[in-house]
């Protein structure tokens, strides 16, 4: 079976090098073939065997004739795996890493062999609740899923120059230009910006922040999503990337928080946007298919993706900078959830209660603060992403106030939804609701808070033929059995709970949710994304409404 593009695929695209070298073909897992980037409980990795909570993997590799020139070292890449990980290259420890969703690498020069090189993975995967792990569930049922373990991300070596290399870049931008954080080791370093008119912004930085302003700005935005491209070189290094001129601002608009792109007030048509695929699970068939389910989205009038409890591959963000899909983040959930706490009293209207803590100890709080503070690194220099969520439904939640504090000056430039659904404490940039059954009026009225919806819906529609088998079909409320049933409630939603709150302040909706998973069948699409459960046209309509509503509260005040 072909890669179908993970293996020609550069995994960095805002930090990209002419070296690269893929290392995704040729894995051995426990004796037996698997093809990776894939988990190997997902199909597309054609593993078939059992996986247990240690998984060893094998690869050799044979570096060109070339690829390290004098004066460079080795850079050895993972994307992710799940959950702890240690690497051996020719049988000699090279790096230790927890944590199974955010990238890793290590300096293995004095490791590599002439010829042929063998590399070695042992990754743990006990699904601890001490590290994040999102939906995965050992028993998966209803809204938590089958679990994934060891590599599920690309793999990949670089030659980088040992001095003055590009390790690092951090951009923050605005409506007029862009300042660059640079970490090129101390060496100086040239800035190129093409304008698009045949002209080149150029600068020179070595160390400190490096302001760049763009004659004729053109500002990003989900209906032109503008990107300048961006070459930084040293003496001994190159590296491509790109920036969007953008900001996010909550304003006080006609009494209610609204918040604002670019100054002007946006209403988020969202849809909850788990990022699971019936053949890959957490990895498409292709880095295309995240382009795809961007178009999908934008096809039926969406802007907004809640990427729920999940980090991606950079192949996503990238999808939705290019395409103008705007996304709010979620953190990646870890210690316990208990349905009657979590779930069945907060919807039966009991949403308040103190940050007692989730259990899990000293050691997973402190994983938990570390793994959002690299989450916000990771993938701060994306233009698409204009906000994070911090805890979900109180899964894992404790010390929220604190929490705020801690990740808010690492991120000053976009929002924070502290809470998402319920167990607000005092500091948030947004109010949050959940509502999933009994439609109601809301009203923004936290001074300083913006009103968002951040899930609604999920109403469930199975599809024989394109439904995972031999699973109990798990929705909200009662299955629709056509298309009509499904769009009818869809605009009842709207008709009864979201168009009569947006004058009240609501500045968002997010529905529940962009595919199938599993046996939740509350998708738009399939799981397999064959088949799309309402009209384009008719979601369409709903959007433009929602937008013209908005914009009439906006300048009603």
């Amino acid at each position: 079976m072909e890669h179908s593009g993970w293996e020609r695929y550069y995994p960095r695209p805002q930090l990209r090098r002419d070296s690269f070298f893929p290392l995704n073909e040729g894995w051995t897992l426990n004796g037996r073939p698997i093809r990776a980037p894939w988990p190997p409980q997902a199909p597309l990795s054609g593993y078939g065997g059992a996986v247990g909570d240690v998984l060893w993997y094998e690869t050799a590799f044979t570096l060109p004739e070339g690829f390290v020139p004098r004066g460079h070292r080795v850079l050895l890449h993972f994307g992710a795996v799940d959950q702890v990980a240690e690497v051996w290259v020719n049988g000699r420890n090279a790096v230790r890493h927890e944590g199974g969703y955010l990238p890793f690498s290590a300096n293995i020069t004095h490791l590599l062999h002439k010829g042929e090189n063998r590399l070695t993975v042992k990754a743990v995967d006990t699904l601890s609740h001490s590290y994040p792990y999102g939906k995965q569930h050992k028993r998966p049922h209803g809204m938590w899923y089958t679990p994934v373990s060891g590599i599920w991300q690309s793999v990949w070596l670089e030659a980088v120059p040992v001095r003055g290399a590009v390790q690092s870049l951090r951009l923050t931008p605005d409506l007029t230009g862009v300042t660059l954080e640079v970490d090129a080791g101390g060496a100086e370093y040239n800035v190129a910006v093409p304008l698009g008119n045949g002209k080149v912004l150029t600068a020179a930085g070595k160390e400190g922040p490096l302001r760049l302003e763009i004659p004729d700005p053109i500002l990003w935005e989900p209906d032109d999503p503008y990107l300048y491209t961006m070459t930084i070189a040293t003496a001994a290094d190159r590296v491509e990337s790109y920036f969007a001129l953008r900001t996010v601002t909550i304003r006080e608009i006609g009494g209610h928080a609204r918040l604002c792109l670019n100054g002007k007030p946006v209403f988020l048509h969202g849809v909850l946007d788990q990022g699971y695929f019936e053949d890959g699970l957490f990895l498409p068939q292709s880095p295309e298919e995240y382009d795809a389910d961007v178009m999908r989205m934008k096809n039926m009038g969406f802007n907004t993706l809640r990427k729920h409890v999940k980090v991606e591959p950079e192949a996503f963000y990238y999808a939705c900078d290019r395409c103008g899909m705007l996304v709010v983040q979620d953190m990646v959930n870890s210690g316990e959830y208990r349905y009657v706490r979590d779930t069945v009293i907060p919807t039966l209207g009991y949403k308040k209660r103190k940050d007692l803590g989730a259990g899990g100890g000293e050691h997973r709080k402190a994983f938990f603060e570390r793994h959002c503070l690299d989450t916000i690194a990771h993938l701060q220099n994306h233009p698409c992403i204009i906000g994070w969520t911090i805890f979900n439904e109180g899964w894992g939640q404790y010390d929220s106030d604190r929490i705020y504090g801690l990740l808010k000056p690492a991120d000053p430039t976009r929002f924070f939804m502290t809470t998402s659904g319920w167990f607000a404490q005092r500091e948030s940039d947004v109010q949050s609701e959940h509502v999933y059954f009994n439609s109601r009026v809301l009203n923004g009225d936290q001074p300083g808070k913006f009103l968002f919806l951040s899930e609604c819906g999920g109403f469930s529609r199975r599809i024989e033929g394109h439904a995972a088998r031999n699973r109990k079909n798990y929705g909200y409320g009662e299955l629709c059995e056509t298309q009509l049933d499904l769009e009818v409630r869809i605009a009842n939603l709207h008709c009864d709970m979201v168009m009569p709150s947006i004058p009240r302040g609501l500045c968002g909706c997010i529905y529940t949710q962009l595919s199938d998973v599993e046996g939740e069948t509350n998708g738009l699409y399939t799981y397999d994304r064959q088949v799309c459960k309402v009209s384009p046209g008719f979601m369409r309509d709903l959007a433009g409404e929602a937008k013209l509503t908005f914009e009439k509260a906006v300048e009603n005040g």
